[in-house]
C-alpha cells in the first residue's frame, strides 16, 4: 500500500475511504451510514480543493494506507464495527500531521463521526 506523506496522498485516502465506506453500507441495505459517508466523502473534496496552498506540500511521515485497510466482505456487527474503528483510528493519527487548520478540523469530525 502506499505511504501517505503528503496532504494530498491523506485527503485522496480519506475520499476513497467514505466512498468505499458508503457503497458498503448501502450494500447493506444501511441508507443512513451510506448517506452519512457520502456527506463526509463530498466535505472531504471541498476541504482538499479549498486548502490546497504550498505549504500543504510539506512531506508528511508516519502514515502507511496499509495500517487502516478496511475488510468490508464482513457485513456482520462486528465487521462493521471493525471498519468504523479502522476509519476512526486514521483520522486521529492523520489529522495532528495536517498543518492547515481547517484541513484539520475536517479529519477531526469525520473521526469523531466514526468513533459515534
Amino acid at each position: 500500500m502506499a505511504s501517505l506523506n503528503t496532504f494530498g496522498a491523506i485527503f485522496t485516502f480519506a475520499i476513497e475511504l467514505e466512498g468505499r465506506l458508503s457503497a458498503y453500507y448501502d450494500g447493506l441495505g444501511e441508507a443512513a451510514k451510506a448517506k452519512a459517508a457520502e456527506k463526509r466523502r463530498k466535505k472531504l473534496e471541498r476541504v482538499r480543493r479549498e486548502n490546497v496552498v504550498e505549504i500543504t506540500l510539506e512531506p508528511i511521515a508516519g502514515l502507511d494506507a496499509a495500517d487502516y485497510a478496511l475488510d468490508l466482505s464482513d457485513g456482520s456487527a462486528a465487521g462493521k464495527a471493525a471498519a468504523a474503528r479502522n476509519a476512526a483510528r486514521f483520522y486521529v493519527d492523520a489529522a495532528p500531521k495536517i498543518n492547515v487548520r481547517a484541513a484539520q478540523r475536517a479529519l477531526e469530525r469525520c473521526g469523531k463521526e466514526h468513533a459515534g
